[in-house]
């Protein structure tokens, strides 16, 4: 296959894997949902695509070698900024909101990244992994609040 076909389908798969996560998230009325999880997937896909594959023609000597791990900890540090834009402290109730969705763009973005690595089955895994997280987690705590609500009765 064509190196840019297969550039194309690491894409192609990330958003896919991304929108999954990004469906869920706005199934569950979240801060951000598919538009937001596609777009950090495929972002962080392009941007490991670019850093791994982008510099084939540049000069490089044995004193300043290419590392593309570099620009994947910078994908890594940005999406923080993104996921803080999520979380918010709200002092009347006392509590934290948004964590699980700022986790869920991290990850997503992890899975952005390996999907542009090439590794397709440990993105698909991953994806699979936040998925049942997410519903595992939903399950357990409606059947908790349910529990408590009896309680209080």
């Amino acid at each position: 296959m064509d190196q840019t076909w297969e550039f194309i389908l690491r894409l192609f798969i990330s958003a896919l894997l991304g929108g999954l996560i990004g469906l869920e998230r706005e199934y569950r009325a979240k801060e951000a949902g598919f538009r937001t999880h596609f777009l950090v997937a495929l972002g962080s896909s392009l941007f490991m695509i670019v850093s791994a594959y982008g510099f084939d023609g540049a000069l490089v000597s044995e004193r300043y070698g290419l590392d593309v791990s570099r620009v994947a900890a910078q994908v890594v540090s940005g999406i923080g900024f993104i996921g803080a834009g999520t979380i918010i402290f709200q002092k009347s109730e006392n509590v934290v909101r948004g964590l699980t969705t700022a986790a869920g763009l991290w990850v997503t973005a992890a899975i952005g990244l390996a999907c542009g690595g090439g590794l397709y089955v440990l993105s698909v895994a991953a994806t699979v992994l936040v998925l049942a997280g997410l519903e595992a987690f939903n399950f357990f705590l409606h059947r908790f609040d349910k529990r408590r609500d009896n309680i209080n009765s």
